[in-house]
């Protein structure tokens, strides 16, 4: 490959236009006792004369002298949020009906899973979209130009869904933002993606990942941008498993005849496709050199990789462990939902820069959770360490919307509390009052892994009420091991339980629950389950996956990925 030389032009104008944007945020983040009363009154003004506007009585409100009395006034006339109490209105909105939740109608909907059998339907606004979309992703870009110079030097591989997946029955798109996002960006940025969009129209899930790669790897990766980071294991997998057929299609400018792909998506690929022989020398060469093939080797001036890192995503995080070159920076993608993207990561750390300017904020202790009557705090009360679950107040019609997630506070950016994802809020599962936490689930395997010196390849659990007590699923590195192995493991996973929680050692010890059952897993378990889940309308950039629930849907696939 040739040497990476200095890119003047992305670097400059995103400096600019980045810059900009940051020097905003910088501001808002410098006082957000005002930014958040200032964004509170003009999401309430925007939306005032709503249908939910007048229902809530947001002149009301507004008429509030100062702060404290206009948060007052907020909590006592809008009540807490789920999608569910916000469905019956953006009902009215797919129907073709204005100004019910936010002024005019959605420009497109965000889809993704709720808790009922029907998905959530995201409203996004043009407010929304050119300010969370626009001018926040400017200083995204402009932060990776701040951590690595060279950044947008090679070329950018990013996994987003796909742009346009059906229509509201008023014909509003309904799809993924994040391939809105990338469709929409500057045509300076839009020169540096390895693959065209239309790769994310690809139905067949192991054909979309072998064209991802086969033209990701003919070149010079620079930055790579996928939420899941287990998108980037199963990437790698491809990889293993194709990595001659990719040297082959890169030498003849071709792509594999038997992938399953759409004529007309595989026409629009060969069109950007060319011989490139002195590629697939290097790589064969590399190949020859180290036998399996890591990112290190054929993207050696990879700068930076942007992933989540946080919640239950580090367990898929040391599965590529050394894989990459030892100078990228591999950063935290931040705190970010359908619903909302809370803010950014701007440094190396995990945590989460927020905007008191475009969202308005409101929080409940952790300890407070239980209470009937807890108290709401603001953004600037919150304090280092301790955790919260948060609501957010959008200009896409989301008031006082419970995330239903527990973030804990860190260092502050200016003035303003950073924040980063412990867990979801229902990451805690009960049979009989237990309450065991997903993150005590993983922290046990983990021990036992170090005690018994088994190693898990991927591992799951699920709380089964009919036998009163918990099924383990376990995909060992090593397929050998044996099922009395197995439940040695879970003894030991279930001893360090009792330590790590002390009512789910009282009830084990009273026999109210009862001794974990123990399953082994096929090889490559996860990846079969996930593209189970996306043949049927999952969608990859918004894969999310608990380690521990009771969901019998989820619990009966995994029941047919155990070994025999």
């Amino acid at each position: 490959m040739e040497k990476l030389s200095y890119p003047f032009v992305p670097n400059f104008l995103l400096g600019m236009a980045g810059g900009i944007q940051y020097r905003q945020l910088v501001k808002a983040d410098k006082n957000p006792r005002k930014s958040s009363e200032q964004t509170l009154r003009n999401i309430l003004t925007y939306a005032k004369d709503t249908v939910y506007g007048k229902e809530h009585g947001f002149d009301y409100i507004l008429q509030a002298p100062d702060d404290a009395e206009l948060y007052k006034r907020y909590q006592e006339k809008v009540p807490v949020n789920d999608y569910e109490a916000l469905r019956p209105y953006v009902e009215r909105h797919k129907h073709g009906e204005s100004d019910i939740l936010f002024p005019g109608k959605p420009v497109l909907y965000a889809t993704t899973s709720g808790t009922t059998t029907e998905p959530k339907w995201i409203p996004i606004t043009r407010e929304y979209l050119d300010n969370i979309y626009g001018k926040m992703t400017k200083v995204w870009l402009y932060n990776f130009i701040q951590n690595r110079h060279k950044v947008f030097a090679g070329k950018i591989l990013s996994i987003v869904g796909k742009v346009i997946e059906g229509y509201a029955p008023d014909g509003t798109v309904f799809g993924s933002v994040s391939g809105v996002t990338q469709r929409d960006c500057p045509g300076f940025v839009k020169a540096l993606y390895s693959n065209p969009q239309c790769v994310y129209g690809i139905a067949d899930y192991n054909a979309r990942y072998y064209v991802l790669m086969r033209m990701g790897i003919e070149r010079n990766i620079t930055l790579i941008v996928t939420a899941n980071p287990s998108t980037i294991v199963e990437l790698q997998n491809n990889v293993n498993k194709f990595y001659d057929d990719y040297v082959t299609d890169i030498e003849n400018g071709t792509l594999k005849k038997d992938l399953d792909i759409d004529p007309e998506i595989r026409a629009e690929l060969e069109a950007c496709l060319k011989p490139n022989p002195e590629r697939a020398a290097e790589l064969r060469a590399l190949k020859a050199q180290y036998g399996t093939v890591l990112p290190k080797h054929y993207w050696p001036d990879l700068q930076l990789l942007n992933t989540w890192k946080c919640g239950n995503t580090k367990v898929y995080l040391d599965k590529f462990k050394d894989s990459f070159p030892p100078t990228m920076l591999h950063q935290e993608f931040g705190y970010f939902a359908s619903e909302c993207r809370f803010g950014l990561v701007l440094d190396d750390t995990v945590n989460t820069v927020l905007f008191p300017h475009f969202h308005y904020y409101e929080f409940i202790e952790e300890s407070d959770l239980d209470n009937p009557n807890p108290t709401y705090l603001q953004l600037h009360e919150l304090q280092k360490g301790k955790r919260y679950c948060p609501y957010v107040t959008t200009f896409a019609g989301l008031y006082r919307y419970n995330m239903n997630d527990l973030l804990e506070v860190g260092p502050n950016f200016q003035n303003t509390p950073t924040v980063h994802l412990i867990q979801k809020v229902n990451g805690i599962v009960t049979i009989t009052g237990e309450k065991l936490h997903e993150r005590q689930f993983i922290e046990a395997v983990r021990e036992a892994e170090e005690e018994t010196g088994l190693k898990t390849r991927f591992f799951i659990g699920f709380a089964d009420l009919s036998i009163l007590g918990y099924k383990f699923y376990y995909e060992f590195a090593d397929q050998s091991v044996t099922q009395e192995q197995a439940e040695k493991f879970t003894e030991e996973v279930d001893r360090i339980l009792k330590r790590i929680n002390v009512e789910y050692k009282t009830k084990r010890d009273s026999l109210r629950l009862k001794m974990p059952e123990t399953y082994r897993m096929i090889p490559e378990s996860f990846e079969t389950f996930k593209a189970q889940c996306i043949a049927e309308g999952a969608r990859d950039g918004q894969f999310k996956l608990q380690l521990l629930l009771q969901d019998e849907k989820r619990h009966e696939k995994f029941k047919k990925l155990v070994v025999g």
